[in-house]
């Protein structure tokens, strides 16, 4: 049976991470809420979050049969080794679920550039604070992410352009999705990323160029970003390179 996805329709958000891992592998999959008739849709979606005796808390959550994964993080370290996409070796799958749950850290704080106060209020009802918050995130925690993640990629013990072993993981899949974001949400203080985190830069090339990705790209599945999901592209937010100094 093929996985079943489970996530809002119309955004990439959270569940785009699973996608990517989905789509590399060639895997059979539903999106179960951006599908039509019994068991699709939102409903669906909703049926599963308020019934059963462990429900899951939020989507994304994917359902293999009787199994039911939630959380992004968790639900790649349980495809990772059934879709070909993590290390044999145990103690580099557990650091590849640290670098996941790192990229979900840094995830959240992307999110809070435009929600710094709360979710239940709109963009429009925060804009001061957004601003003072997506300054911080720039100046501050993007340095300290991307120079980390940067990091890992050099001294990768095998010399290979990954972040774990010498194979593509989920990860790699992932670093792609928030360069990605970024570059998208913040044009101007990211457009001198790629000198300043080279490793990064050139892994998101090289996720973007493979057969499968590039193939997702290019179609109606995969959702262009927009200012409904995690990665919002709000000029005001944004800010000249120079004004984003380096840490790592």
């Amino acid at each position: 049976m093929p996985y079943e996805l489970y996530y809002w329709p119309g955004i990439q958000g959270r569940g785009e991470f699973v996608r990517l891992a989905l789509e590399e592998a060639g895997a059979d999959y539903v999106d179960v809420a951006r599908e039509r008739g019994p068991g699709r849709g939102v409903k669906a979606l909703m049926a599963m979050l308020n019934g059963g005796a462990a429900p899951p808390f939020a989507p994304p959550f994917l359902r293999d049969g009787d199994m039911v994964v939630s959380h992004v993080a968790n639900i790649l370290h349980y495809l990772g080794p059934r879709l070909g996409l993590a290390p044999a070796d145990e103690a580099q799958r557990i650091f590849a679920h640290g670098l996941q749950l790192t990229i979900t850290d840094f995830v959240a704080e992307a999110h809070d550039t435009h929600h710094p106060i709360a979710t239940d209020l709109y963009y429009e009802d925060q804009k001061t604070e957004a601003k003072a918050r997506a300054a911080a995130f720039l100046a501050h925690r993007v340095p300290k992410y991307f120079g980390y993640f940067d990091r890992v990629l050099t001294d990768n013990p095998t010399g290979a352009a990954h972040a774990v072993g010498s194979a593509l993981t989920s990860v790699d899949l992932s670093l792609f999705q928030i360069w990605a974001g970024m570059t998208y949400a913040f044009p101007r203080a990211f457009a001198d990323a790629a000198t300043l985190y080279p490793r990064v830069a050139a892994l998101a090339a090289q996720v973007a160029a493979r057969p499968n990705v590039a193939r997702y790209l290019a179609s109606e599945r995969r959702i262009p970003f927009n200012e409904s999901g995690v990665f919002r592209h709000y000029p005001e937010l944004d800010q000249e390179p120079g004004a984003r100094r380096r840490r790592s």
